[in-house]
């Protein structure tokens, strides 16, 4: 798998993935479990790959945009 996700888009998705994830302390109720979506954007943050801009043909890395040409 190469990189397709930049460092500037992995911090907006580690923060993202914060603000879903203390949705599990704001919310009541099952409501709550919904920020278990954020666990999402910290992993593809994390392996600097996701899943979807690869089915899609977005990169965002500058280092493997300007490899591959």
């Amino acid at each position: 798998m190469k990189p397709n996700v930049g460092n500037t888009e992995r911090i907006i998705r580690v923060i993202i993935g914060v603000v879903l994830l203390s949705l599990l302390f704001v919310l009541e109720g099952n409501m709550r479990y919904l920020g278990l979506i954020g666990i999402i954007p910290i992993v593809t943050a994390a392996v600097s790959w996701c899943p979807v801009w690869a089915l899609l043909g977005i990169n965002t890395c500058p280092a493997t945009r300007a490899g591959s040409g």
